[in-house]
């Protein structure tokens, strides 16, 4: 077993580690444009919002001379994309702004909240996500998490899996990289964490992009800590 008796602060991916963003946004969006009289495929809109997620943060790296763009300036650039290629008529800019904002409202998954708050009894708890500021506290408020402080990319302004995310919460927080765990969804987050020093954490969200998911089905590293939700991270801390 990891040794992980140094570590003083938990920091989390939010999006399909601690909150269930594609459940959330389809039955969101449904419930909300019956009200607007708007038929649209949903699924296929959040679907494919996901899809051109990385690519979207990839063009902030390619073009460091356009300064960086916070996640909330990116969703809205994708969604009026995705709005056009999907057929979706008669939005206003009010409707445009409360899809985009539906990334702020989305909910825990079922452990989420509970393990979280065992965790806090012993340890700092932090997002560490490329949503910003704004974006990650409101959906604090909606979805009840009890962070300890907000960590975003925006802070760093840089993306993950840019090092400057990861050895920048640290900094912040006073302490060591291996002071910090790193608790994601997903491997690739965990891989360009434990380079930098980090310990990491492995949860499995097996739905987080729907019943025919591909990916991050299991662990594919060799990370400190694997377990089925957050309430098993808790019993290995110790809390």
């Amino acid at each position: 077993m990891s040794d992980v008796s140094a570590v003083k602060a938990l920091v989390f991916d939010v999006f399909g580690t601690v909150v269930d963003w594609r459940t959330s946004l389809i039955a969101d969006f449904t419930r909300w444009s019956k009200t607007r009289g708007i038929k649209a495929d949903w699924t296929a809109l959040v679907d494919g919002w996901r899809a051109v997620y990385a690519a979207s943060m990839d063009e902030v790296r390619k073009h460091p001379e356009r300064g960086y763009m916070i996640l909330d300036t990116l969703h809205r650039q994708s969604l009026e994309k995705l709005v056009a290629q999907l057929g979706i008529s008669g939005l206003t800019e009010a409707d445009l702004q409360y899809l985009t904002r539906g990334w702020h409202r989305l909910h825990p998954w079922p452990d989420s909240v509970a393990g979280l708050a065992r965790l806090k009894t012993k340890y700092i708890i932090a997002p560490l996500s490329n949503g910003n500021v704004a974006l990650l506290t409101n959906m604090a408020k909606f979805a009840g998490l009890p962070w300890d402080l907000v960590l975003s990319a925006e802070l760093f302004e840089h993306y993950k899996p840019d090092p400057e995310t990861y050895l920048g919460a640290a900094k912040l927080l006073g302490l060591a990289p291996e002071q910090v765990m790193m608790v994601a969804a997903h491997n690739q987050d965990l891989k360009a964490a434990q380079k930098l020093g980090l310990k990491t954490a492995f949860v499995v969200r097996p739905t987080e992009y729907g019943p025919l998911q591909k990916y991050d089905l299991e662990a594919t590293g060799d990370w400190d800590i694997v377990a089925k939700d957050f309430g098993g991270i808790a019993d290995r801390m110790g809390c």
